[in-house]
């Protein structure tokens, strides 16, 4: 089974992000300083009581019009309610209720799905409790005192999220199954990417719901292996307001990202590259998750020597942070080069989950140290004592040295390239941590 959703929802200032970033905040990844890859993180994977979840942070997510906050709040609730299995409705004791909470309340009773009241910013629990009672006015049941400024009461709000997290089955083997999720903006191509799919060369084959309730996923099996692609098409809403659309297309997006071992990142040869297309491919990257740039209607597209070449430079330039990332040129329309997938998909995944022993590692970092000397400053030179792989999905390694300071982005980046001259680790992103050790130890 995916990782069910929790979305976090509420009127501004209440303390959405505060919480959020409590709940989750040491799992959040580190954010690349580079052009093109979106800083704005939105989600996150947390854990309690050994289960995980998905948790959602819906601030931000509003119309241009911001005089009219009850319009505000609609937006916001009704992307909680279509890709969560559990919502936090967040609310200001010290505030009280509001025409705004009374709107929210009101969609997310209709919306039948698990909802758990918290009262944010108790920072004095006696008098917060006394100004509780009125929450029960919203009918949505007991509320829960938090102030997530300090971090008091969120375990027991955690608690009440476990409760409702719908059934594990404990039964469901996806350990051998690789997840695909195809991304990218609307008519890019996705749904019809997936019929050709399923409707050619296909064994097994049933729909399962999907855990974010916009789309289907589908265990699906070949000569290849076992999957379960992810579609996010379909991701439209009726909407005025243009801005809207695309934000709430990219929410649903994050979260299928999130879910996914590997992401078709999908684009229109027509079109080319879009701001869009960097947003979300810049959430893939950010999320370390494998990835394969897929160029839809290649068969539409006027060609002529040199072109294919060519088409590839301007995407790694346009995409700089993804040039680790295999490209295929297709057409989901007629099937050209589609079956070719599933041998991308199988590398990236297994270059994303690569486990390289200590020994090695350091051998080959020793050789680059040989190659190109540690920089200096100041008169003081970089020493990097060794490293040591910590985690995979991506390849994550933690680099022990005699001053951070010292170790630049460019040195870093100079190991990573040698890492995956040697390793390939083709489609994944690899992080580097550097920490500080003295020598003697």
């Amino acid at each position: 089974m995916s990782n069910p959703t929790v979305a976090i929802i509420g009127k501004p200032n209440v303390g959405k992000s505060t919480f959020f970033n409590y709940i989750v905040g040491s799992r959040i990844s580190i954010v690349e300083d580079t052009p093109g890859v979106t800083r704005d993180r939105v989600y996150a994977e947390t854990n309690w009581r050994g289960r995980n979840f998905t948790v959602v942070d819906t601030a931000g997510i509003e119309p241009e019009s911001s005089d009219i906050i009850i319009s505000q709040m609609r937006e916001q609730a009704q992307i909680a309610i279509e890709i969560s299995d559990v919502i936090i409705f967040l609310t200001d004791v010290q505030q009280g209720i509001t025409a705004a909470d009374e709107e929210i309340a009101l969609m997310l009773k209709k919306s039948q799905k698990p909802i758990i009241l918290v009262c944010n910013k108790a920072d004095n629990y006696n008098k917060s409790k006394e100004d509780a009672y009125e929450f029960y006015n919203l009918g949505i049941g007991d509320p829960y005192l938090v102030s997530a400024a300090n971090a008091l009461g969120i375990g027991d709000v955690l608690d009440a999220v476990y409760e409702k997290l719908p059934v594990k089955d404990i039964n469901e083997d996806e350990d051998n199954r690789i997840k695909v999720a195809v991304i990218g903006k609307p008519n890019v191509g996705k749904s019809s990417l997936i019929n050709k799919i399923l409707g050619e060369n296909r064994t097994i084959v049933s729909s399962i719901a999907g855990t974010t309730r916009d789309a289907i996923d589908t265990e699906y099996e070949n000569d290849y292996g076992k999957y379960v692609l992810i579609d996010t098409a379909g991701i439209r809403r009726k909407s005025k307001v243009k801005e809207s659309i695309e934000k709430f297309s990219i929410m649903r997006t994050l979260v299928a990202i999130e879910r996914a071992d590997v992401c078709l990142m999908m684009i229109d040869a027509l079109e080319g590259v879009t701001d869009q297309d960097a947003k979300i491919a810049g959430e893939a990257h950010e999320a370390g998750k494998g990835i394969i740039i897929v160029v839809n209607k290649w068969d539409e597209y006027e060609k002529e020597t040199g072109t294919l070449e060519k088409y590839k430079k301007e995407i790694y330039n346009r995409l700089a942070y993804l040039s680790y990332a295999p490209i295929i040129f297709i057409s989901a329309k007629t099937g050209q080069r589609v079956e070719k997938l599933f041998t991308m998909i199988n590398k990236v995944a297994e270059q994303n989950a690569m486990r390289i022993s200590t020994s090695v590692l350091n051998q080959v970092i020793n050789e680059a140290i040989a190659i190109v000397q540690p920089p200096t400053d100041k008169g003081k030179r970089l020493k990097i004592l060794y490293g040591t792989q910590v985690s995979t999905k991506p390849p994550t390694f933690v680099i022990f040295v005699n001053n951070k300071e010292l170790f630049h982005f460019s040195y870093e980046r100079y190991l990573v390239n040698q890492i995956r001259k040697e390793f390939g680790l083709e489609g994944t992103p690899i992080r580097m941590i550097a920490r500080e050790k003295i020598e003697k130890e």
